[in-house]
């Protein structure tokens, strides 16, 4: 009987139900302490420090929630070394376990819906990089525009978008392909991109406009450009919730977060937080935004029910990025 009971509060304790459940963990890239800050999602509270040696900057979960994947750079911008890469830990022991070529000086990339490639933008060669996550071979490199920064994913895996911050474009990359199809011409110095959760639209920041820019992904035409905080927000990060209701877009220069309604694109909520936040990140249900704060050295987390700050984690030195681990 005893042993039955054993045998039974084993196989709940490892049940992938209740591994999923520890595994809702927020990772936090530093780029000045070149680590990784783990935090869990429940308490709040940071439960792990994984060192990386480089500056650590784009950091994205896998779609199962088992991996997460950090680009890594070296001091030299325009030289490749060993230092640049994508680093790939592995969730359930929280180690660095691969890491994957990715051109010099990568910064952001999408991993695609399935899992299967990582595109990855390479800044100061201004290209884009596919990479098969099964083998880690490069599989394409691909010409974007100047200075390549954000990369995002279509929801059917079908279209990439890669903002270029120079050239003020948005290549679109056809992942069936692997070619580029168009280049989108953006408002000033576009960041960061995502799409919405039925793929019809997709959401592009302007860091010297001030602007968040929305595309008609069937035509790739831009729909419309949104002034955010009078132009001077500098935004970058946006993410849009799991329904579709709302874009979430972190003001850099304001330290503030604006909340837009995605069907009128009207302002709903503005979130101080604090300074310089950057890369942000929802949970799986949208009840928690996490914003990575630079300056402050802080993640700010916020509930999106009542668009106020919950709870403040201190981190490494400058963070950057934040992935949920789900």
């Amino acid at each position: 009987m005893r042993s039955t009971a054993l045998a039974l509060l084993i196989s709940l304790v490892s049940s992938p139900a209740l591994a999923q459940q520890r595994a809702a963990l927020a990772f936090v890239s530093n780029e000045g302490s070149r680590d990784i800050s783990v935090i869990d999602t429940r308490t709040n509270r940071v439960v792990a420090t994984i060192p990386v040696g480089v500056r650590p900057r784009g950091i994205q979960a896998s779609p199962d929630g088992r991996r997460v994947y950090v680009a890594l750079s070296d001091e030299h911008p325009n030289a490749t070394s060993r230092g640049d890469a994508i680093a790939v830990i592995d969730v359930a022991t929280r180690r660095v376990v691969a890491r994957y070529a990715a051109g010099s000086d990568p910064e952001q990339f999408a991993v695609t819906p399935d899992g299967a490639r990582l595109y990855a933008s390479n800044e100061d060669a201004g290209t884009a990089s596919a990479t098969d996550l099964r083998t880690g071979r490069v599989l394409a490199t691909l010409v974007v525009g100047i200075e390549p920064e954000g990369v995002a994913a279509s929801p059917d895996g079908r279209w990439i978008y890669v903002t270029a911050e120079t050239s003020n474009t948005v290549s679109v990359i056809d992942a069936r392909a692997n070619r580029v199809v168009t280049n989108i011409l953006a408002d000033l110095r576009p960041r960061a991109a995502a799409f919405s959760p039925d793929g019809a639209r997709a959401y592009v920041t302007n860091e010297v406009s001030g602007t968040l820019m929305v595309v008609d992904t069937r035509t790739h035409q831009v729909l419309r450009s949104v002034e955010l905080e009078r132009g001077e927000g500098k935004p970058v990060g946006v993410v849009v919730s799991p329904d579709g209701a709302r874009v979430y877009v972190a003001n850099g220069a304001a330290s503030a977060v604006t909340v837009l309604d995605a069907r009128t694109l009207r302002q709903v909520a503005r979130i101080p937080v604090g300074r310089r936040p950057w890369g942000i990140a929802l949970t799986r249900d949208g009840r928690r935004l996490y914003a990575a704060c630079g300056l402050a050295n802080e993640v700010h987390v916020i509930d999106t029910a009542t668009n106020r700050v919950v709870a403040r984690v201190p981190v490494g030195n400058r963070p950057w990025g934040v992935a949920i681990a789900r």
